[in-house]
């Protein structure tokens, strides 16, 4: 599955798109202006996300892979 196809399933699934999670993550501490803070682990992301949006693995990496600046 491409990145694209995993961040559309995602809108499917939540209703939110990328800029809603970056405002979310910063709102929770994660992150700033949208960019993780370099302490943050992608599992704390990942059990963040599978608890409050039921997102599977692979989904929660994305939003991470998003944070971390590494997909746009």
């Amino acid at each position: 599955m491409s990145f694209q196809a995993y961040l559309t399933n995602i809108k499917a699934k939540t209703g939110m798109e990328s800029d809603d999670f970056k405002k979310l993550s910063d709102q929770k501490g994660y992150s700033v202006n949208g960019q993780l803070k370099p302490e943050i682990k992608a599992g704390e992301i990942v059990t963040w996300l599978k608890a409050d949006f039921d997102l599977g693995h692979g989904h929660a990496m994305a939003i991470y892979a998003l944070l971390k600046g590494i997909r746009k």
